[in-house]
């Protein structure tokens, strides 16, 4: 994301030495994409900060995945998966439960109010969507103050902790890549442009330092192992918050999906008309309260449709879903609609759309381009009748 930002306390000149108010030298850490080739940022410490004291193997959650198989659409009841109580002892990120997941993304679910260990994903960005509550989301960039419908972006391998205002429901897709806006709606030089549904006055990124001391501070870092995706406990010799300034375009920011400018037209537009952001083999739409189709004959819901190359994953945070009224679809639903499968909406919803002038909805959508597996959370919440509701019977009838 080719936007600058400065914060805190940089030299004039990069790679040049910065002293402290007593001439002493501040340690200049770049953190950058792609190997030097892309967007990065230049962090200024009060200590070294490749300096670790222990490292030790840090036992994730269960990462496992079971293929969707035999295929067939489902739906996940995610508001099942946490016990009512379950907060008070849950963070944001050791909570979290797998519930779907590829080589290309996976995404997990949680319900927490404490505050997190220090973390840093060296995978790939993490792009969290926060469906309930506030928090704090103190960074090495500085802190972002995060509200209901607020993503998330923190880069790969930025070091962070999640501090909720009581009670947080946050749904985090995490990459083995980067996450930027659609090329399609950037200048050939990182600009967002004129027919973007949002723009930079939209992402709101750190204000000021957070500059914390302390020593013999433990990390949990999750990375790559011979046998996937592994975690490790680095204890570092001083706080990796000691950052006095930065400057560069590759940083944490929020995007709040109320900002979400939503493209409509006479008649139905198709998914991608609602993206807003991308990865390797998947991108992510926002489906918002929105003017429908205004055509005199349109069919404001979608039509039935065949995913031919991705598989669709709809988790549904507000309003009414027209397409699927009546097939227990709700607020904290995840609908998978897989490759292979044609899908669409509800009996009845086809013919009840026409007239219809604005749907009050809002959902996240995550389409992937290789099959998703279930992970254990979804094995824990699925409504097993799903697929059977656009037939009304089910197998056994």
């Amino acid at each position: 994301m080719a936007y600058y930002r400065q914060i805190g306390s940089v030299p004039p000149k990069r790679h040049t030495q910065h002293r402290t108010p007593d001439g002493g030298l501040y340690y200049e850490e770049l953190m950058g994409e792609e190997g030097f080739s892309s967007d990065s940022s230049l962090l200024y410490h009060r200590h070294i900060p490749s300096a670790i004291v222990d490292s030790t193997v840090w036992e994730l959650p269960d990462q496992s995945t079971t293929p969707n198989h035999p295929l067939k659409p489902r739906h996940l009841k995610l508001h099942e998966l946490f016990a009512a109580d379950a907060a008070a002892a849950t963070d944001v990120v050791t909570g979290r439960r797998l519930i779907l997941g590829n080589a290309d993304v996976r995404i997990s679910y949680v319900v927490a109010a404490e505050a997190s260990p220090l973390y840093r994903n060296s995978i790939g960005d993490e792009m969290v969507y926060l469906e309930s509550g506030s928090a704090t989301v103190e960074t090495v960039f500085g802190s972002l103050n995060v509200r209901q419908g607020d993503y998330v972006l923190i880069p790969r391998a930025t070091t962070h902790r999640w501090v909720p205002d009581g009670e947080v429901r946050a749904y985090a897709i995490e990459a083995n890549s980067h996450i930027v806006p659609p090329k399609r709606y950037l200048s050939k030089f990182g600009q967002l442009l004129e027919n973007a549904p949002f723009c930079e006055r939209d992402l709101h990124g750190p204000t000021d330092p957070l500059l914390t001391e302390g020593t013999d501070v433990e990390v949990l870092v999750k990375h790559r192992g011979s046998t996937g995706i592994v975690g490790t406990r680095m204890t570092y010799a001083n706080h990796p918050f000691d950052v006095v300034g930065w400057d560069g375009c590759l940083y944490p920011y929020t995007f709040n999906i109320s900002d979400y400018e939503p493209i409509t037209g006479r008649v139905h537009q198709p998914p991608p008309a609602h993206q807003a952001f991308e990865g390797a083999g998947f991108v992510i739409c926002n489906f918002v309260p929105r003017k429908v189709d205004y055509h005199p004959l349109s069919i404001p819901v979608p039509y039935y449709h065949s995913n031919v190359d991705s598989d669709e994953i709809m988790f549904y945070v507000g309003g009414d879903y027209e397409a699927r009224k009546g097939s227990g679809i709700g607020q904290g639903s995840i609908s998978i609609h897989p490759g292979g499968h044609a899908h669409g909406p509800q009996p009845g919803a086809y013919e009840r759309s026409i007239g219809a002038e604005f749907f009050d909805e809002l959902a996240v959508m995550v389409d992937t381009f290789r099959p998703l597996e279930l992970g254990e959370g979804a094995l824990a919440c699925e409504d097993s009748e799903y697929a059977w509701t656009w037939a009304g019977r089910g197998p056994a009838q």
